[in-house]
């Protein structure tokens, strides 16, 4: 590539729960989907879905479609299913995905956390004095 040519840049948007690893790549603006693919595409069991392996197969074959349309860079943003009740940390495959975008030849940009976080919205569940163990 020459110094002065511009990168095509997309964004990789990144779920990662504790059941499964979405990856999904757009156009800078992220209304147009260039690519998607989850765990259950690239694993026959249910409980493999969320695992590093997979997630790094999930993002190599996004990846590969990105890049024949034409993506040479991205921005990554992980997002963990939050919201009042759901984990704030992302699960086990978010890292192994991105280190496997990297590992594909896309330049990485800025990487940035998106989970959604209430701004006390909700009650959350277990009653007044929590859940009792």
């Amino acid at each position: 590539m020459r110094p002065n040519q511009k990168i095509k840049w997309g964004i990789a948007h990144i779920y990662s729960s504790y059941n499964n690893t979405i990856v999904h790549i757009t156009d800078i603006t992220g209304s147009e989907t260039l690519a998607i693919s989850s765990g259950g595409q690239v694993v026959k069991s249910d409980r493999m879905e969320s695992s590093p392996t997979a997630a790094m197969a999930v993002a190599k074959k996004a990846a590969e479609i990105a890049i024949e349309k034409g993506v040479q860079g991205i921005h990554v943003k992980i997002k963990a299913p939050g919201g009042h009740n759901g984990p704030t940390n992302p699960g086990p495959g978010a890292q192994p995905a991105v280190r496997s975008l990297s590992r594909m030849g896309l330049k990485i940009g800025i990487i940035e956390d998106v989970t959604p976080l209430p701004h006390d919205g909700c009650r959350k569940k277990g009653g007044r004095r929590g859940r009792r163990v």
